[in-house]
């Protein structure tokens, strides 16, 4: 097969992968864009909690005898706690809050509760030494506070404690997100205390089949109204939030009242992660890299983060390459496991989405049911993988490399002349293709 003279570079493993594409097809390459990084970002917090959008300031909210709760990302998200939360806690001390009134509570959501080592980390041992800190418990129903139910019936919940204080305030990252199409702002205390569930129905099939729960979609997506209703019901007033580029560095923080701190970021946040694309594609290639090509439930992502867009980048009959070695196959934790039982045994993904639709699916089975989904629409070949026998098992087509994943692309789509995408980081990338294309 004639090959095109253009090189493509993507991530694979701890290393790179070269390709080229066939000579009659044609490629775009596409990542993610790049802003200037704060200088200095202990000087940014202080700048943005000096300068609130649409509030006080946080010492001019706050009095002496007044309970605060401050809702914190837990270690599964790179924001840098051990900086935002001293300069909040900074203000409050300014405005007398003793520190027995200020509880600082781990926003797990229905993740494991955090280590006393990982309290360390997110906040430094000063903190952790000086004030209560404690883990929200999304099943301990007495722990909870409910806050009624959504006109769709969607229950609302919070941590008690949080819902209890004088004043509520939260840290956050703003990035694109799988069903709240920006993270941050509203969800660190409505997923990340909320309660068992509320979690299980915003993440539920229901939830995940209505066209408007997408990626970087703000408007009209029933997820993001739902927890920014539930944020509201909790009291949630002030929060520090940031975006962070694809090397982790700050490109904007901001504080404030939280509906328009949250909107003024997530205007940031689009000019950083979406690029515009002419079209859909016939073909995407969607970079993932070290660690997250280490097993099929992460890896597996690059495709769902494309499928679920904006819009699609494929074509519906369309493939996703996702090159990945995969030496863990499925993955090695509770969710993963699920994951590979739920599509093994599976006959096909319309009976699948149809059974997890009727029945519901435990943690990690959301996996099942999004993969399915996109399954459903389009193929997916994993290029490169050591553990083929796991690919097949999960209804993915395993390749030995980026020459034979083409050559199947062209079998499946039965032409030669394709539109190839190439995604360098489909994980930190959002294209979005024109909506009259």
């Amino acid at each position: 097969m004639k090959k095109n003279t253009t090189v493509y570079r993507i991530p694979f493993g701890k290393s790179q992968l070269d390709f080229h594409l066939p000579a009659q097809m044609r490629g775009t390459y596409v990542t993610s864009r790049s802003l200037e990084p704060l200088a200095d970002l202990e000087e940014a917090i202080a700048e943005a909690l000096a300068n609130p959008i649409n509030s006080p300031k946080l010492r001019e909210m706050a009095k002496g005898g007044d309970t605060v709760c401050i809702v914190f990302t837990d270690i599964t998200r790179d924001s840098p706690d051990h900086l935002l939360v001293p300069a909040l806690l900074a203000e409050l001390e300014m405005a007398g809050v003793r520190d027995k009134d200020i509880t600082l509570l781990c926003g797990v959501g229905m993740h494991r509760p955090s280590t006393q080592k990982e309290k360390v980390i997110k906040l430094g041992q000063a903190v952790v030494d000086r004030y209560r800190v404690v883990d929200h418990d999304p099943l301990t129903r007495t722990g909870l506070k409910d806050l009624g139910s959504t006109e769709s019936g969607i229950p609302l919940s919070v941590n008690k404690i949080a819902y209890e204080a004088d004043l509520l305030i939260a840290t956050g990252i703003v990035e694109p997100h799988q069903y709240a199409g920006y993270s941050g702002g509203r969800k660190t205390p409505a997923i990340g205390a909320g309660g068992e569930k509320m979690i299980a129905h915003t993440h539920g099939p229901q939830m995940v089949d209505h066209p408007g729960t997408r990626l970087g979609k703000i408007e009209g997506n029933p997820f993001h109204e739902v927890i920014t209703e539930a944020a509201r019901r909790a009291g949630l007033r002030f929060i520090l939030n940031l975006v962070q580029d694809n090397h982790k560095q700050a490109v904007a923080i901001l504080a404030g009242e939280p509906e328009a701190t949250f909107e003024e970021l997530v205007k940031v946040a689009k000019r950083l992660y979406e690029v515009p694309i002419p079209q859909q594609y016939d073909v995407a290639v969607a970079g993932v890299g070290f660690p997250k090509d280490a097993n099929l439930y992460q890896a597996s992502r690059a495709a769902s983060q494309l499928f679920f867009a904006p819009r699609c980048v494929v074509k519906e009959g369309g493939v996703f390459i996702v090159p990945a070695p995969t030496p863990e196959g499925a993955g090695q934790g509770f969710g993963e496991g699920c994951f590979l039982e739920t599509m093994r045994g599976a006959v096909n993904m319309d009976s699948l989405l149809a059974e997890l639709r009727r029945t519901g699916y435990p943690p990690g089975g959301q996996r099942a049911f999004i993969m399915a989904k996109v399954l459903e629409k389009t193929d997916v070949i994993i290029a490169g993988t050591v553990t083929p026998d796991v690919v097949r098992q999960l209804h993915m087509i395993p390749a030995t490399d980026m020459e034979e994943a083409l050559r199947i692309a062209v079998s499946r789509i039965g032409r030669h002349d394709l539109n190839v995408l190439i995604v360098e980081q489909a994980l930190l990338t959002l294209p979005v293709a024109s909506p009259d294309v």
